[in-house]
């Protein structure tokens, strides 16, 4: 297999890198080494039309998230829908809200759908920031009973 340029979730929020998605032409681009061609429901046009651009890893190389909820989505098959499946996935995204195609959006609708996409990266980087202070409290807690089990032994 082909390696991947891999775009974490963190990363893409930190970086700033999902903005770019906002326009289907460069959420399409992404689709560089999309398996699904013509004649499937899931092709790339149809991924970036529904919102999803694609961020493959070795593990998950047909992953795709959307820019605007940023619910991320792998395994797909020949006959996924990417709208079915997004809205399936994530009822809330303002973006399968909405459902309109690029050319349709209005100006105040492209702005709400950039509010909400600012909204949902701040509480991805709360959760993220979450787990990552859990699992280092879950360490030291470990550390501090080896030290007490040390002490005690002494």
């Amino acid at each position: 297999m082909a390696e991947v340029e891999e775009m974490c979730l963190e990363d893409a929020l930190i970086k700033n890198l999902d903005f770019e998605h906002c326009l289907e032409e460069e959420r399409l681009k992404s689709f560089k080494n999309w398996s699904f061609k013509s004649g499937c429901a899931c092709t790339a046009e149809k991924m970036a039309e529904a919102g999803f651009y694609h961020c493959p890893t070795d593990d998950e190389p047909d992953l795709v998230r959307c820019y605007v909820c940023f619910k991320e989505l792998d395994g797909w098959e020949a006959n996924d829908d990417p709208w079915k499946e997004h809205e399936s996935h994530s009822s809330n995204c303002l973006f399968v809200k909405i459902h309109q195609k690029e050319a349709e959006l209005t100006i105040e609708n492209f702005l709400k759908l950039e509010c909400e996409r600012h909204i949902n990266k701040l509480k991805k980087l709360a959760e993220l920031r979450i787990k990552e202070f859990r699992e280092q409290g879950e360490k030291a807690k470990e550390k501090l009973k080896e030290i007490l089990l040390e002490q005690c032994l002494a």
